[in-house]
């Protein structure tokens, strides 16, 4: 596909999400220029309704010629394809490396996100299960790091640079780790887990991503008080 040059409006539908935040980091890594809308989900806007009809829900990437894209990871890799001129690549260019992203970025939306949830919403003995869960599942990813030619002894799982399981995966780790601090538990022990800690470390301290990444702040704050709300007995319950 042909490079959109600069200064076309490129407009994003989003909020207070880590799928969001996968679009943003795609389009800053790229360079792209947009307009950011931030949606009200109790108060859905005629745009995102319009925008995205089927599911209705964010991020929503309308591109420059006004065509939505829907779905973090689609969006990420159209926009990958449709500025293909500019650097870096985030998706490899061999066919099988490219499944193996796929693959991995898809690993983490079915397996990794819906568990380090299951913490965030739990208590007692359903936190405990999803926190053994979770755990099980981001050992894979450090084994993966350590035996997948694709992954291993590299920066990064795009190799030098950040790439499509980084975004993937970096995108929901702020998460994770207020999600720790919150329900005082470990999910990503560095002893247990020393390249995906290590990896953690460098995406979080990667410099033109600073703009783009949640505040640790705010969104500890965000999680706490959003857990407290869910966990909490309903009024009037004896």
């Amino acid at each position: 596909m042909e490079d959109c040059g600069e200064g076309v409006q490129v407009k994003l539908l989003g909020g207070r999400s880590p799928f969001v935040v996968r679009v943003r980091i795609a389009l800053a890594l790229k360079g792209i220029d947009y307009e950011f809308i931030e949606e009200n989900l109790q108060n859905k806007s005629e745009l995102l309704l319009q925008s995205n009809p089927v599911y209705k829900k964010i991020p929503v990437l309308i591109d420059h010629n006004g065509k939505p894209v829907c779905e973090s990871m689609v969006i990420v890799q159209y926009i990958d394809e449709v500025w293909n001129t500019k650097t870096p690549n985030l998706m490899p260019k061999d066919s099988y490396d490219r499944a193996i992203a796929r693959f991995w970025a898809a690993f983490v939306d079915d397996k990794i996100f819906p568990c380090v949830r299951g913490v965030f919403m739990g208590q007692g003995e359903q936190l405990q299960k999803a926190a053994e869960e979770s755990v099980t599942n981001l050992l894979l990813i450090e084994e993966a790091m350590k035996t997948c030619s694709c992954f291993s002894g590299k920066p990064y799982f795009g190799g030098d640079e950040i790439g499509f399981v980084d975004i993937a995966l970096g995108s929901v780790s702020p998460f994770i780790i207020a999600v720790e601090k919150v329900t005082n538990t470990v999910l990503v022990d560095p002893k247990k887990m020393p390249l995906l800690s290590a990896w953690m470390d460098r995406f979080h301290e990667f410099d033109g991503l600073k703009d783009v990444m949640p505040d640790p702040g705010k969104l500890l704050e965000f999680v706490s008080t959003t857990r407290a709300r869910i966990t909490s007995p309903s009024v009037g319950d004896d």
